[in-house]
């Protein structure tokens, strides 16, 4: 029998109890084994059309990711962290949702915030759900793991790579080609975006990727006095603003300046198709009552 996806947790954990990191498929072929999955049941698919084990072994990841039970160190490969060896000693004989539930991030996943994911949350009880609202609230608790995945592996890159993913992102916001300033003494400006194709109008950008502090006023001020001719400039940062810069940002008189905050990054990022890539879609369908009306 196909299990629930929560019951593949503790069998993901005990799999990857050596601290060795373990790669997707192999992963999969350890599981069919620990669950004596048939030849039949590895064929059975979803409505979406992955299979149905396949499915639940990736939502148990998901969940114990958010936990931070696992991670992924790189692509298709997963590992535990050090959180697990400690729970390990408690001798659990399953992991369940509940369980998860004493870890903050995992709070987080189940019921993120308006500030978080960008949507008034109003929480409610399975019970008062449609199954439209069911697949809405399913998706906002994807969005949300999308945007902190993407933010995680930001925070991992080489300083100037991410950079030059800032410009990777406005050119494919339909501006003309970027330019990229040299790493010292670059007064400020990581790049350079040329509004049309011979560059008369230029937008310089500053990119900073702090994980404990905002931007302060003096950041800004510096950006725009290092802009010298040009009059339009874009501050990113992988945290947030003071209140002071972006009064400064807003107030600035000859300069207009755009300020994007993390959220606004990863939600650019994701509509853009930058660092994401299509998965799966799903598509809903309902009666055409007019159809059914006589003439």
């Amino acid at each position: 029998m196909i299990p629930k996806f929560n019951e593949t947790m503790l069998p993901i954990l005990r799999l990857l109890w050596d601290n060795n990191e373990y790669r997707l498929g192999d992963m999969v072929e350890w599981l069919y084994s620990e669950f004596n999955i048939t030849e039949e049941e590895k064929r059975i698919k979803i409505s979406n059309g992955t299979y149905k084990f396949d499915n639940q072994i990736g939502w148990g990841k998901s969940y114990l990711k958010q936990a931070w039970l696992i991670y992924y160190p790189k692509r298709w490969y997963t590992k535990i962290t050090e959180e697990w060896l400690r729970v390990l000693s408690e001798g659990l004989s399953e992991i369940t949702v509940s369980y998860l539930k004493k870890y903050d991030n995992f709070v987080k996943f189940l019921t993120p915030t308006k500030k978080e994911i960008g949507n008034d949350i109003q929480i409610i009880s399975d019970d008062e759900l449609t199954p439209e609202d069911l697949i809405e609230e399913g998706y906002k608790k994807f969005d949300y793991s999308l945007k902190k995945d993407l933010l995680d592996k930001l925070f991992e890159t080489n300083p100037y790579y991410f950079e030059k993913i800032i410009l990777m992102l406005f050119k494919e916001m339909w501006y003309w080609d970027f330019i990229e300033t040299p790493k010292s003494g670059d007064g400020g400006i990581d790049g350079i975006i040329n509004q049309d194709t011979l560059g008369l109008e230029r937008i310089y950008t500053q990119a900073k990727r702090y994980t404990k502090w905002n931007v302060w006023e003096l950041e800004i001020r510096n950006f725009i006095g290092s802009m010298n001719e040009v009059s339009k400039g874009i501050f990113v940062t992988t945290s947030d603003f003071s209140e002071s810069a972006k009064i400064k940002a807003r107030e600035a008189r000859h300069h207009k300046i755009i300020l994007i905050n993390w959220e606004d990054l990863v939600t650019l990022m994701i509509k853009y198709n930058v660092w994401v890539q299509k998965k799966k879609i799903y598509e809903i369908k309902e009666v055409d009552w007019d159809f059914f009306i006589d003439d």
